[in-house]
């Protein structure tokens, strides 16, 4: 469904907001300071962030700050404070999302949901790709799943890449074989079929009769999609 950074020095909080987004399905972390929420963001970007305001060493106004001027990640401050101009200042500076201490779970979870729905699926910088639980190290040429490495080979690595970087667009078995294999490929097509049934293998999860991401177009090709 999602994973969720939390960041805020009470842990009282972070231990009750992370037990009920769990129960609801999302993966989650916690943190307790501004700093902390760079260097955990810097090893794995989250699809939302919720930001405690008031911080020792960094609060959440200069964390955000730093946060958006490399990432585009929802947002949502949390803060003890119903001044409307800390509230200006949090949206001025990039924040999605205000919500005021105490607040209510179904609150928080409604907020949650809605800023999800609205956030763009697909992740993508220079060096990661990422979809749902499924993230690329474009550098390392590593890939994980659910934060654990996922071993490919380097056929599988380039198809999954591929895939990943044309999101809900769907390529025929020539598609892939002229676009990842390349144009001097001879070989059947059936070889796009045992390669990209060994990347889900690896990767995806079976739901009905179907993937989870990547998905199968009746008689036009496969597709990865990011309506997760």
């Amino acid at each position: 469904m999602g994973y969720i950074l939390i960041v805020d020095d009470e842990t009282t909080i972070t231990d009750i907001i992370e037990f009920n987004l769990k129960k609801e399905g999302y993966e989650c972390k916690s943190v307790h300071d501004g700093k902390e929420a760079l260097l955990a963001v810097n090893d794995y970007e989250p699809d939302l962030m919720l930001l405690d305001v008031m911080m020792p060493e960094m609060d959440g106004f200069k964390t955000l700050e730093l946060l958006r001027q490399k990432y585009k990640f929802p947002i949502l401050m949390l803060t003890a404070k119903e001044e409307e101009s800390d509230k200006v200042k949090g949206l001025e500076l990039g924040a999605d999302d205000y919500i005021t201490k105490p607040f209510g779970i179904r609150e928080l979870i409604a907020r949650v949901e809605a800023n999800l729905r609205r956030a763009p699926k697909t992740k993508m910088s220079e060096n990661m790709i990422a979809i749902g639980d499924i993230r690329m190290d474009l550098t390392l040429l590593q890939v994980f799943k659910k934060e654990k490495p996922v071993e490919l080979t380097l056929r599988e690595f380039e198809v999954l890449k591929y895939l990943m970087s044309h999101p809900n667009e769907v390529f025929s078995r020539a598609d892939l074989l002229k676009d990842v294999w390349g144009y001097d490929y001879i070989g059947d097509v059936r070889t796009v079929d045992v390669t990209i049934r060994r990347v889900r293998e690896k990767v995806d999860e079976k739901i009905g009769d179907d993937y989870k991401y990547i998905k199968t177009r009746r008689t036009m090709g496969y597709y990865m999609t990011d309506e997760v």
